[in-house]
């Protein structure tokens, strides 16, 4: 893998992510406190900087814009990010406006309205956790991948910290993926990660292909975006399946 800065990141959330986090390589959970050494951690490392934008701006300036005839959703965001992002290389805040973003979008009001009832909210914070952590993840506008680590593969990543079997690793992807089936959701999703400068993208058809998302700028070349995921997917699976602590039933 290729690093080009291996300071620690370190930053302190609203919630205490669970301690089984530090079954993966170079992360360490104490509560809030949350230290990821990324020559450990990422499978691939080429960039520390990323677009943020501030959450309250969101919160105040988009959540509640409605699209009109003159200017889809997309537009809105696109309008905002061009407008309030901001380029930085400090992890600590991109984890956490990425921990506001997904605090709103796995909120518990939805559990009535996902039709699957063995999700709870106890599912929806292991969502909230493994998408935080998603969020250091990068894709260039060239479309080439150059930050990927462990939440990068959902299903996998969830299994090995949270201890799920197959099946529940596939629903609780599926409510991840929720977004593409739900326009309610869809519009929440692309409003709330106007603050994570992109928009999410997925490279999977369903849940048994586990092709991860990201949060990717717009104007990001999906083309490149596929052939890069499909040639380095598969090996690094399954060296995050490697830490699974108790068998899949």
């Amino acid at each position: 893998m290729t690093t080009i800065d291996t300071t620690a990141i370190t930053v302190e959330l609203p919630e205490a992510f669970d301690p089984r986090w530090s079954r993966l390589p170079g992360i360490q959970v104490d509560g809030r406190r949350i230290r990821i050494d990324p020559a450990e951690y990422f499978f691939r490392f080429e960039s520390n900087t990323w677009l943020v934008a501030d959450w309250e701006l969101v919160k105040s300036q988009l959540l509640g814009a409605d699209e009109t005839t003159e200017s889809a959703v997309e537009q809105l965001a696109l309008d905002f990010i061009k407008n309030h992002g901001e380029s930085t290389s400090d992890a600590a805040r991109v984890l956490a406006t990425a921990y506001e973003v997904y605090a709103y979008l796995f909120r518990d009001e939805h559990l009535a309205g996902l039709g699957l009832p063995q999700i709870t909210a106890d599912h929806l914070r292991m969502l909230r956790e493994a998408a935080t952590l998603m969020a250091l993840n990068k894709v260039e506008l060239d479309g080439h991948i150059s930050n990927v680590g462990p939440c990068w593969f959902f299903p996998a990543a969830t299994s090995v910290v949270f201890d799920l079997d197959d099946e529940m690793g596939g629903i609780l992807d599926e409510v991840y993926h929720g977004g593409w089936f739900n326009e309610h959701r869809r519009i929440e999703s692309i409003k709330a990660h106007a603050a994570l400068g992109g928009r999410l993208v997925h490279g999977c058809q369903s849940v048994p292909d586990q092709s991860g998302g990201v949060v990717a700028p717009y104007g990001a070349s999906m083309a490149n975006f596929r052939d890069d995921l499909a040639a380095f997917k598969a090996g690094w699976i399954e060296q995050v399946y490697a830490h699974r602590v108790t068998p899949a039933a």
